[in-house]
């Protein structure tokens, strides 16, 4: 069994914007509010990580996609399926002009493929390996030096706010 984890890039730009929009917010709120303020932004930090940890996992047999309690909350499923069962790989151009892939199954249901995985080219090859089908236009669904530039320029933002507050 090998597990696909959500790229670290991905996880970091995401809770580096998080904390760059909202670390202000409990120094600058109402004093009444500062409490509330500060708890919130806590429950907003967990949240964005949680939702960051989906992960997938390929056997023998099987390909399933993990979700959190929250995403689920929120309607993101999970979904486990047989390789034998995938006939085909779809791609579906976005607005952006990337792709993303879908698995078809023999009963027409449709898997979005997840694109945002450390590892994603042992990933793909277990897919050719398991269904047969070529997978090598599968791309991750944005390049790596956007998440890492967002990365960075959040992480100004942060340092720029902490010295502001401090001045």
């Amino acid at each position: 069994m090998k597990k696909f984890k959500t790229l670290f890039y991905v996880k970091s730009s995401l809770v580096s914007l998080y904390l760059a929009l909202t670390i202000p917010i409990p120094f600058i709120v109402l004093q009444e509010l500062k409490i509330l303020s500060t708890v919130t932004f806590i429950l907003g930090l967990f949240f964005i990580i949680d939702v960051t940890n989906d992960f997938v996992e390929t056997c023998d047999d099987t390909v399933s996609y993990q979700t959190s309690l929250i995403s689920k909350f929120f309607g993101k499923k999970c979904w486990k399926i047989f390789w034998k069962d995938i006939k085909s790989i779809k791609a579906v151009a976005t607005s952006q002009g990337s792709n993303v892939y879908y698995f078809i199954t023999d009963k027409e249901n449709n898997y979005l493929v997840p694109q945002r995985l450390e590892n994603f080219e042992a990933f793909t090859l277990i897919i050719s390996e398991k269904t047969g089908l070529n997978s090598s236009k599968l791309s991750n669904i944005a390049p790596l030096w956007t998440y890492k530039l967002l990365t960075f320029i959040s992480l100004v933002m942060i340092i720029g706010e902490v010295v502001a507050l401090m001045i």
